[in-house]
């Protein structure tokens, strides 16, 4: 959550977009719950969200046992072999992601994902041992975005360049992440 809130306090634009998106929805009463349809009408929130976790996965590597003997490009990896997946690199690979240092939430809008390896995104791990969690989690995250954006303006203080990252049980921002979150003027 809180890389997505930096992202957008980096990007007006996106930002301009995702509480377009929420004043379509909510229009004057903005300060009633969510609903279910609500949440799921939250589209581009959704791939703000994914593009966040794409750049910045909270978990940034993924561990492994390999079950038997695999062959990857011509080496052998025996069976019982501790194997890392890192997201965080999986993540920023150019075929999959032109531009992969670019936050483009656009990246996941279904048009634009048509095609994609099953398998080149992964922030909640994939196949029989991801996170069973992770539908909820993107409810639960889609929500709390949404209500911050409704109510506040978002700005980041760091450009990206002068974030240092520290990948322990989450990947994180060894500093902090500063931000200036200021009421949202309505028109």
């Amino acid at each position: 959550m809180s890389w997505a809130l930096y992202l957008i306090g980096q990007d007006p634009k996106v930002q301009k977009m995702c509480q377009e998106e929420l004043d379509e929805i909510f229009g004057d009463d903005y300060n009633r719950p969510f609903t279910l349809d609500d949440v799921k009408n939250l589209k581009y929130i959704e791939c703000v969200l994914k593009e966040s976790q794409r750049l910045y996965p909270s978990l940034p590597y993924i561990g492994r046992v390999s079950s038997s003997d695999i062959v990857v490009n011509g080496y052998t990896i025996p069976a019982g072999t501790n194997c890392m997946i890192f997201t965080y690199m999986l993540h920023r690979d150019p075929d999959t992601y032109p531009d992969p240092e670019k936050f483009d939430p656009d990246r996941f809008l279904p048009e634009n994902s048509i095609g994609r390896h099953p398998f080149a995104y992964v922030p909640f791990s994939a196949g029989p041992r991801n996170c069973i969690g992770q539908r909820f989690a993107m409810m639960e995250q889609k929500v709390v975005l949404a209500h911050v954006l409704l109510n506040y303006e978002v700005k980041s203080l760091a450009p990206r360049d002068q974030l240092q990252l520290t990948a322990e049980m989450v990947l994180r921002s060894y500093n902090g992440i500063m931000m200036q979150i200021t009421p949202r003027r309505r028109s």
